[in-house]
């Protein structure tokens, strides 16, 4: 990486001269026997160019060491200025302190999304997680498209190759909840799922699909999902012609207008042991917090709508609550640890 690559002629420089400082010392103790405290601070002296006397008196051999250390001091010098001056005005300090930054966040954080692609589809991803207070962290290859990121979690924006195993790795994908990938091309969507499957197998994977037939490729590949975002388009649009009044209610409650109201999933993991095996009716969810309960899913994945006050919350089960979000804030209060 470029980064890397930079911070190491930084750092080079800066190593030759401490290693010409100690170079220098052990000289003059064993050629003159200096002190080590006067060879040392000879060191420094001569090194620094500052013209001061001599310490104590050099025999010949010390002088021409001394001239050795003269030059070299001044060549070290002039490279390290040049290398500074260039790691400044090329923009890598502002890159080194923003990698620091990244990391630092990156170690922090658990449960957090990864969004491979800023395009058209991984904005409007980072929108909605953004909305829902959810932090993310996004990969990108072109510098060009995050330059402009200026959200609250604009330091979770990690330029580079997300089909790379290091840069998933570095965006924190071992403690992350969910992968989103929406890069242009199905190839490398497929790359990118394998990889991240590989990595964390409990992993939730969301893929973007262009081409027919690839959805089945991602699956195959480990993806929890597959959308194609112009079949979703165009199937959304011909059901507000058929029925505008349920498709405008069906986008009040969905993550893209969750102001005034929210559809919430409730995991049998996340209720506390309490309520665990108890029926919805043992729940009092209406009459606790207002909320309704309006589907569960069972343990082999089917999904019931307006489920009966009979049904048991069971491990692997899922109970969805609709409510505003007061509602499903204290309705959380109520069931979740």
């Amino acid at each position: 990486m470029k980064f890397v690559k930079e911070y190491y002629r930084f750092m080079i420089p800066l190593f030759l001269l401490v290693l010409l400082i100690i170079i220098g010392t052990i000289g003059y103790v064993v050629i003159d026997g200096y002190t080590w405290f006067n060879a040392f601070y000879m060191t420094i002296i001569t090194v620094a160019t500052v013209g001061y006397g001599e310490v104590e008196p050099l025999s010949v051999a010390g002088k021409v060491f001394t001239s050795f250390l003269i030059i070299t001091s001044f060549i070290t010098f002039a490279y390290a200025v040049s290398s500074i001056t260039k790691f400044i005005v090329d923009g890598e300090l502002n890159s080194f302190f923003k990698h620091k930054r990244l990391n630092s966040a990156v170690e922090k954080l658990t449960d957090h999304v990864i969004i491979c692609g800023y395009g058209r589809n991984g904005k409007q991803a980072a929108q909605i997680l953004k909305k829902h207070d959810k932090r993310f962290v996004v990969i990108e290859d072109d510098q060009r498209v995050t330059s402009n990121i200026n959200h609250r979690f604009s330091d979770l924006v990690l330029n580079g190759d997300a089909t790379q195993d290091e840069v998933l790795l570095k965006a924190g994908i071992m403690k992350a909840k969910a992968l989103i990938t929406t890069l242009p091309t199905d190839a490398a969507n497929v790359f990118i799922v394998l990889t991240a499957r590989n990595l964390n197998p409990k992993l939730t994977i969301i893929s973007r699909a262009s081409d027919d037939g690839s959805d089945a490729k991602l699956k195959i590949a480990g993806a929890t999902n597959v959308i194609m975002p112009d079949k979703v388009g165009g199937a959304h649009m011909a059901s507000l012609v058929m029925k505008p009044d349920v498709m405008e209610f069906l986008d009040l409650i969905t993550a893209q207008s969750a102001d005034s109201i929210n559809l919430e999933e409730i995991s049998f993991d996340s209720i506390s042991d309490s309520l665990k095996n108890k029926t919805l009716k043992d729940l009092e969810i209406r009459n606790k917090s207002g909320a309704n309960i309006i589907g569960f899913k069972t343990v082999l994945g089917e999904y019931i709508v307006n489920p009966s006050a009979d049904t048991e919350i069971i491990p692997q089960s899922k109970i969805f609550v609709l409510g505003s979000p007061d509602q499903i804030k204290k309705l959380k209060e109520i069931l979740v640890d």
